[in-house]
């Protein structure tokens, strides 16, 4: 299940929080950017880059003990080394990027998400007749503002017959034909825990506070505007 769908559904887990653990108080435009079609049950769907880690779970559930090739990479600030095989690793001001072209199970890829929730998964892999292609780069960091002219839902792809997953995405009308919708993340107040009202490490304040806020959901849904609000703490 997608983080929007759960904010939806008023289930906020630890990979909610994660979503907007990097954000300060503002206004966030053209986030979590979704276009869907869907053909007979054939789901077609473009995101942005937020949706990565899900989708690779997603697949990986499906994949569960059996293994497949899996190609893309492992962005992250920690040193992986022993913890994963991986042909090539690039670096940049600290950030490394795990190459990966081998195979692996369902249950390893999970394992990692896991211990790793931090990192980003931008892996592509199929399953049966579910195909997952996500960029093999880092996503932008995004600032506050007004957001892209023209925000595209081209970082990750993934076409399935799995109706949950397809119907998760445009979950104003589950039977759907085609759908576009960005979203505007309004950060009102950060909310310090009180077990961290003394804590003096400002990194790990961050990290484990939460946001409240509202979501602006903007969709065109088969030639239907449908604007919405979502509220959240996470």
């Amino acid at each position: 299940m997608n983080f929007l769908k759960k904010i939806h559904e008023k289930k906020f887990d630890n990979s909610v929080h994660m979503q907007f653990q990097k954000f300060s108080k503002g206004e966030f435009r053209d986030r979590a950017v979704i276009k869907a079609k869907n053909s007979r049950g054939k789901y077609i769907i473009n995101t942005s880059s937020e949706f990565a880690n899900e989708l690779v779970r997603e697949m990986a559930e499906k994949l569960g003990s059996g293994k497949t090739n899996i190609t893309g990479v492992i962005v992250s600030t920690m040193d992986l080394k022993g913890k994963i095989n991986y042909k090539e690793i690039k670096q940049f001001q600290g950030v490394k990027k795990y190459i990966l072209d081998g195979e692996m199970s369902g249950d390893e890829i999970i394992k990692l998400i896991n211990d790793m929730p931090k990192n980003f998964f931008a892996l592509s892999f199929e399953v049966g007749e579910n195909k997952l292609k996500i960029k093999p780069k880092a996503p932008k960091s995004g600032k506050p503002g007004k957001g892209d002219e023209n925000p595209k839902a081209d970082f990750c792809k993934i076409i399935t017959n799995d109706r949950e997953i397809g119907e998760g995405f445009v979950f104003e009308k589950p039977s759907y034909r085609e759908a576009e919708i960005n979203h505007t993340f309004l950060i009102e107040s950060i909310v310090i825990p009180e077990s961290l009202k003394k804590e003096k490490d400002f990194a790990k304040i961050r990290e484990e506070s939460k946001r409240k806020g509202r979501i602006i959901r903007n969709a065109m849904i088969d030639g239907k505007k449908v604007v919405s609000e979502l509220e959240f703490e996470a």
